[in-house]
């Protein structure tokens, strides 16, 4: 497991995790997610599937303990690069573009919650009401198939060897 580790992290700047922020926005942009699933296909939805997989990747990366916790913030960094890139686009300056990302982060901080209290009570309907609805009312059959796509994917990142995870290469199995 060590010689994983160095090679993922002898560079400090988080770009050996691209792969795996790339497949995070692959896995949520899966047409699934806003046709059957509901989630509306804007830019606040589309946010919110990006951090409900992050959501997902962070909490398998929390099971490999002490070994998973760098991975983790280093992602979470890229994450937030992003959303700032994504804000700066939209052409919010620079004075309000910490807020955002600030709010950005509060929201996938809840998530991470939401979600693991979800898989471990065995109940991930709440969590999706309140996290990808948004308190909307959900079409018919919709957040079944969210919890299940969700769950799907939860079990296929716990198949996944860590040194896979970090590749990316678990993107496509689920």
């Amino acid at each position: 497991m060590a010689g994983w580790w160095r090679r993922w992290f002898g560079r400090d700047d988080g770009r050996a995790l691209l792969p795996l922020y790339r497949a995070v926005v692959a896995a949520a942009r899966r047409p699934v997610w806003y046709c059957a699933g509901g989630v509306p296909d804007t830019k606040e939805g589309r946010f919110d599937m990006v951090a409900a997989i992050l959501s997902l990747v962070l909490l398998r990366l929390e099971a490999e303990g002490e070994a998973g916790r760098v991975p983790a913030a280093r992602l979470a960094e890229l994450f937030v690069d992003d959303m700032d890139g994504q804000l700066r686009e939209e052409g919010i300056g620079d004075i309000v573009v910490g807020k955002h990302v600030g709010r950005m982060m509060g929201a996938l901080g809840g998530r991470l919650g939401a979600f693991r209290e979800g898989l471990s009570g065995g109940d991930l309907l709440p969590a999706i009401h309140r996290n990808l609805f948004r308190g909307r009312e959900a079409p018919p059959g919709a957040a079944a198939v969210l919890r299940d796509g969700l769950v799907a994917l939860e079990a296929t990142l716990a198949a996944t060897p860590a040194s896979e995870l970090l590749d990316g290469a678990w993107h496509g199995r689920s």
